[in-house]
């Protein structure tokens, strides 16, 4: 399984897209407190996820919490990682995948990288650029992670109108 956390997440916008795109790919999301926004109906509705009763996720109060409730094979993604994201191989992991991702204004802690370099990535992008924003991050890590392992059981074929609905 693969899942998704947000480590301190700012911004109530990102996260419900990061929440319709973990609902479109079958990700769990993974929600580590203090959160910046309200968790409720107003404010996920005003960010655009309208359908999150299709969407698996956990509130945890800190990252110790989290790491104790979840085994698996973590993923680390910043601006500050040594190596870059595609060259991250995720058909060698053998448990869940958590790609985790920090707080739109710092970032993942110093301290909790500093552990894990080893699987802390970057997604290249201009030298004088600050960052790219969270939400597409998680898109670009999500698909990337879901390419390399077949994207599971997602549809290929479009399924509301029909896979032959440019042909009618």
């Amino acid at each position: 399984m693969i899942n998704v956390v947000l480590y301190n997440p700012e911004i109530p916008q990102n996260t419900g897209n990061i929440m319709r795109t973990c609902s479109a790919f079958n990700m769990t999301l993974h929600l580590i407190e203090p959160l910046g926004f309200v968790l409720d109906d107003k404010h996920l509705r005003r960010s655009g996820m309208d359908y999150i009763k299709d969407l698996h996720y956990f509130i945890y109060p800190d990252y110790e919490t989290f790491c104790k409730a979840n085994d698996g094979d973590y993923v680390y993604f910043s601006r500050y990682g040594l190596k870059t994201f595609d060259k991250c191989d995720f058909k060698v992991f053998n448990k869940d995948i958590y790609l985790i991702f920090g707080k739109e204004s710092t970032g993942i802690p110093k301290a909790i990288l500093r552990d894990h370099l080893d699987n802390t990535y970057r997604l290249p992008m201009r030298e004088d650029a600050r960052s790219l924003n969270l939400s597409n991050c998680v898109a670009i890590g999500a698909y990337e992670c879901l390419r390399q392992v077949g994207f599971g059981d997602l549809s290929p074929v479009e399924v509301i109108k029909g896979k032959d609905w440019l042909l009618r």
